[in-house]
């Protein structure tokens, strides 16, 4: 039997009055974090076909969200109000064509040296990339549905690998 007693994990973004607040990282070290995320979106057949030949009618799908994932990852600290901004020394951004499955899966893995961690960064990568495929392919495919956005790794800081 265990006698330790849970303790409730506190919300670090809160003050003792509930109110929300910027994380101090003053004293934390210096460490290389890297973090992983991955999404979905699903499309109609055609529409995957017409991605993977490049012949989408506003261009190059993966080309253009693989650029606006990686601006985002960069903007994550303007675009979501408590997190800090952070140096980013790398963004990969990757896609998979799984036709079995009607989807294309995004994964993001980004990498820094900082006092905070990056995993806001990858799953804003993820999300920025999925919403620019939808753009690109709104005017053929009315189907489509963003999924299964996700942290799948992370390693580094305090509390070390997920």
């Amino acid at each position: 039997m265990n006698d330790k007693i849970q303790e409730t994990p506190k919300l670090t973004h809160l003050d003792e009055e509930g109110r929300a607040k910027m994380v101090d990282v003053t004293d934390k070290a210096v460490t290389k974090r890297i973090a992983v995320a991955e999404g979905e979106i699903r499309l109609r057949p055609e529409t995957l076909r017409l991605i993977a030949n490049k012949a989408i009618p506003k261009g190059d799908a993966f080309g253009v969200a693989r650029i606006a994932g990686i601006s985002a990852a960069k903007k994550t600290g303007e675009l979501i109000p408590l997190c800090h901004p952070l140096p980013i020394t790398h963004v990969d951004i990757d896609f998979h064509i799984d036709e079995a499955k009607g989807h294309v899966r995004i994964r993001s893995k980004v990498s820094v040296e900082a006092k905070t961690g990056i995993e806001m960064e990858a799953l804003t990568a993820v999300s920025v990339a999925a919403l620019t495929i939808y753009d690109m392919c709104k005017a053929v495919d009315k189907t489509m549905v963003i999924s299964d956005i996700r942290l799948i790794e992370k390693k580094g800081g305090k509390s070390g690998s997920a």
